[in-house]
């Protein structure tokens, strides 16, 4: 008799989210160059970006930033991916996963519109200085450098910039995990006691909501494209839930 392995217990979806995820992160470990060229090419840029492609909304979640990055993300993707997948079932969980990932894009996209149109009126760029440090920023990029000058090297990085990681996707799983198992409990990092999924979840966006807008880009997370994954989840399993394809479970 043969025995089951771990992997085994996992759903098929996670699983493969898990692998493709983890093998991507090892090679662009173990090969800084090809880091930063996947970076580039499939990390997601602005809209406007001359780095930008527009299969990046899908490629960007793929790619991961560093160790404990790619671990907290599948980390969770593990844990309530697996409950999630189960609930839907594989093929409606894949796309669920794929379509919160694309609406945490799209969320971040209008966040870098929103902030590179704030930046311009500020600092009183014109349009021929804007063409200038877009080229040339994007080439620095491409290269891994930036400006010397801060208001400058803000300015690329916004533009210029890449956004990475399953975050917003694996937001979204959270929201479905409130939605659909609300009274689960949950050990939330730093809290002694379990708390029931929804509110954990409650907290998790209003936390993202509080940080995004006080924080800006400093910490160098895309709070936003969290909060669009999580927005893009729920619309998704309210959807659901409205047609009868799923229902609270706990």
């Amino acid at each position: 008799m043969t025995g089951i392995s771990f992997l085994d217990r996992i759903p098929p979806v996670t699983r493969a989210i898990i692998i493709i995820n983890v093998i991507i992160w090892a090679f662009c470990a173990i090969v800084p160059r090809a880091d930063l060229a996947l970076q580039n090419f499939c990390g997601l840029h602005y809209w406007q970006s001359p780095l930008f492609n527009p299969a990046q909304p899908l490629t960007y979640m793929f790619l991961h930033g560093g160790f404990f990055h790619v671990f907290f993300n599948m980390f969770s993707i593990y844990f309530f991916g697996s409950f999630i997948e189960r609930a839907l079932n594989s093929k409606r969980f894949l796309f669920f996963y794929i379509v919160c990932g694309i609406g945490a894009a799209l969320c971040q996209e209008l966040v870098y519109s929103i902030r590179i149109s704030s930046l311009i009126a500020q600092s009183g760029f014109s349009p021929s200085e804007i063409n200038e440090i877009v080229t040339r920023g994007s080439n620095a990029i491409r290269q891994g450098m930036n400006f010397v000058d801060p208001t400058i090297a803000s300015f690329n990085s916004l533009y210029n910039g890449v956004t990475v990681g399953a975050s917003g996707a694996v937001y979204g799983v959270l929201v479905a995990m409130a939605m659909i198992f609300p009274n689960v409990p949950m050990y939330v990092m730093f809290i002694p006691i379990p708390i029931k999924a929804k509110w954990a979840v409650i907290g998790f966006a209003v936390i993202e909501l509080a940080t995004g807008i006080a924080n800006s880009a400093s910490d160098n997370i895309a709070h936003f494209a969290h909060l669009g994954g999580m927005i893009m989840g729920a619309l998704i399993i309210l959807w659901w839930k409205h047609r009868g394809d799923i229902r609270t479970l706990y």
